[in-house]
């Protein structure tokens, strides 16, 4: 049923061929091509690991009861189909752009009445985040299996580590994120009343505390750290990678 339902749009395939092109790049000794093929490559596959994140939730719905994603255009992998571009897709780019916290990028509108029960809503809402690990995980383990110039081993570092980063921040409890998704079905109804006043500020919140509470910045870190360790990431390589990642910005 997957297949019949689900069609790759030439978009989401461009941006995958540009994420190639900067895996080749990087294969270069010449620093510049070297450093703007770790920029398109990482860019790139956040903005590919975007589509795959939201096309999670839309098919693990249709699987679950709402046919209308299929309708609406989520099984299509086109990122103009994940609400609006500039908050969706255009400033996640850019705060990674800039070496922060990718943000939650994209969003699929769920018609959770069509669901079949609570623990298919909750799968929903997982599906997302549980999409980012597995690409961190797919990703480290390619880099420890396959040899490679050390720039697109620092590329694909760096940007298995931003898809750890994605999975340890949305699967936070807090409203808005897909962690509170999970665990929303089987709330209370005040519970849930609250939360769904909190959803349009909470994450906000989250983010200035990630920012501007050392001590929160740090601790959010430290987990992430250790989820990726558990999934078999180099740290050193990371921070290589993040290195000629950020020259181009001026080490913003």
């Amino acid at each position: 049923m997957t297949t019949s339902v689900a069609r790759v749009s030439p978009l989401f395939l461009g941006i995958v061929a540009v994420t190639a092109l900067g895996g080749v790049l990087t294969t270069f000794t010449d620093t510049t091509a070297l450093t703007s093929g770790v920029i398109l490559l990482v860019l790139g596959g956040w903005a590919v690991s975007l589509c795959l994140h939201e096309f999670g939730h839309a098919i693990t719905a249709y699987r679950g009861g709402d046919w209308s994603v299929r309708s609406k255009g989520y099984l299509t992998l086109d990122p103009r189909r994940y609400t609006d571009p500039v908050l969706s897709i255009i400033l996640p780019l850019i705060f990674v752009a800039i070496g922060g916290i990718p943000l939650p990028g994209g969003a699929v509108w769920i018609n959770h009445g069509a669901l079949r029960g609570r623990r298919v809503e909750s799968m929903v809402s997982l599906a997302g985040p549980l999409t980012n690990l597995v690409l961190g995980l797919i990703l480290t383990t390619i880099i420890a299996l396959v040899p490679m110039p050390i720039g697109l081993t620092a590329g694909l570092s760096y940007l298995a580590f931003l898809q750890v980063i994605a999975f340890v921040l949305n699967i936070l409890p807090v409203p808005g994120l897909d962690g509170y998704g999970a665990i929303e079905p089987w709330l209370s109804a005040p519970a849930r009343r609250f939360g769904e006043k909190a959803r349009p500020w909470a994450p906000l919140v989250l983010f200035l505390l990630l920012i501007g509470v050392p001590l929160v910045g740090s601790w959010f870190f430290e987990l992430a750290y250790f989820v990726f360790d558990l999934v078999g990431g180099d740290s050193a390589m990371t921070s290589l990678g993040q290195t000629f990642f950020r020259s181009i910005f001026g080490g913003l």
